[in-house]
């Protein structure tokens, strides 16, 4: 049986992106086929060239080319794309492509601290700036507009009294770690379906 290939676009450290591929590694019905990165300082390449992954180094303008980007994804054959810390806007052709088949997940409870520059630490600086009493994560699917794709699954944790950004930042790194793979695979076995 074929197995489903996935592309995990990624932009920084590659820790969502090193889950992914200890998830997949051994399994029997899907795999990670391809990491896309728009930065060739990213801490993710190595990650991806430790286990064995390709990897494919784009700039805005090879992601906005359509012909590049199509003949990439179907050189490694890949059926579904997660966004795991991309900061660059996917151009409609690849939503239209990848429609229902791409997500994203947000260090933040979407409708809440979401859009353009909300990424990293600037995400919980504003979740406590705004004095939430809980954060989390959002697995959504991309349209175009940044992180206003629909809800898929919405994880939660508190925000304590003085806490800082970067130890927020640890707690939603967990439940992004916890929740990104099993989703993932959910929803790339459901996918034949749609």
């Amino acid at each position: 049986m074929k197995k489903r290939n996935i592309a995990i676009f990624a932009s920084g450290n590659g820790t969502n992106a090193l889950r992914l591929i200890e998830y997949f590694k051994n399994h029997r019905e899907v795999a990670v086929g391809l990491v896309v990165c728009n930065s060739n300082k990213a801490g993710v390449i190595d990650v991806a060239r430790q286990h064995n992954v390709p990897v494919s180094i784009i700039n805005k303008t090879l992601l906005a080319n359509n012909g590049f980007m199509t003949s990439l994804l179907k050189l490694y054959d890949i059926d579904f794309i997660v966004l795991a810390g991309f900061l660059l806007l996917v151009p409609p052709f690849l939503i239209k492509a990848f429609d229902r088949k791409m997500i994203n997940i947000h260090p933040a409870l979407l409708p809440r601290h979401g859009g353009k520059g909300m990424f990293g630490l600037a995400v919980h600086q504003q979740v406590i700036d705004e004095k939430d009493a809980e954060t989390g994560i959002t697995i959504h699917y991309v349209n175009e507009v940044y992180d206003q794709g629909k809800v898929v699954f919405q994880a939660r944790c508190p925000v304590e009294k003085k806490e800082s950004a970067e130890k927020l930042q640890k707690k939603v790194q967990e439940l992004e770690h916890k929740h990104l793979p099993e989703w993932t695979e959910k929803l790339v076995l459901q996918t034949r379906f749609l």
